[in-house]
Order: structure tokens, then C-alpha cells, then sequence
């Protein structure tokens, strides 16, 4: 007798993230990303914030070459301040130099880039 929790094989198991800003698209299996997801909706403010987090670690995962459940393994057990701090490490490696984030002291962009960005 078979359980009625068993999973179709014939349906896809995975999940299509998709950012049009950064023109990034990606199949991935549906339980890392509610892993990730419901990581990020327990210590975001919001859900909008846990999903556009969620498809940032799967795009950082993507470009360095790690899984995305070993990168989301370094945030279990932080607090908010080195939660933040850890984000803005990942993220700033996958930003262009005029973007990236800075805590507790703003980066400075070179000044070329930042005057054109302000006309």
C-alpha cells in the first residue's frame, strides 16, 4: 500500500527562480529552495525580503560555484547584526564595484562613476 505522500515522479520537482534585473534564470529542486525560503521568512521582516534574499543566494550559489544549502549553513546561529554582515559579503562578491553594500561605514565608489550616476 502506498502512502499519499509519496511524490509524483512525473511531475517537475523543482522551482524556477527568475530575476529580471540581473537577467538571471534557474530551475532548482523545489526542497532547497523552501529550505532557503523558509530560513530567510523566519528571521526577515517581511516576505517580499525572504523571497528577493532567497534568490540571491541561489544567483550567488550559481556564480561561485558552491550549493546553496552550504552558504545558507554559515547563517544558522547568527544574530541580526552578523547576519547582515554576512550578506553584505556574498552579495558585494556577485555586484559590480559601483554597487556594493556597505555596514557601519558607507563604501566609497570611484568618483568618476558616481558623478555620472548623479547627472
Amino acid at each position: 500500500m502506498s502512502s499519499v505522500n509519496d511524490f509524483n515522479p512525473k511531475i517537475d520537482q523543482t522551482v524556477q527562480v527568475f530575476d529580471n534585473f540581473y537577467n538571471y534564470d534557474e530551475n532548482i529542486p523545489a526542497a532547497e529552495y523552501d529550505v532557503v525560503l523558509s530560513y530567510f521568512k523566519s528571521v526577515m521582516n517581511t516576505a517580499e525580503q525572504a523571497e528577493n534574499f532567497t534568490t540571491s543566494i541561489f544567483r550567488i550559489a550559481q556564480e561561485s560555484g558552491d550549493s546553496a544549502m552550504d552558504i545558507l549553513q554559515q547563517f544558522y546561529g547568527q544574530t541580526g547584526p552578523q547576519l547582515t554582515l554576512s550578506l553584505c559579503y556574498y552579495l558585494n562578491s556577485t555586484r559590480s564595484n559601483a554597487t556594493l553594500l556597505g555596514l557601519l561605514q558607507p563604501t566609497a565608489p570611484n568618483y568618476w562613476t558616481a558623478r555620472n550616476v548623479r547627472q
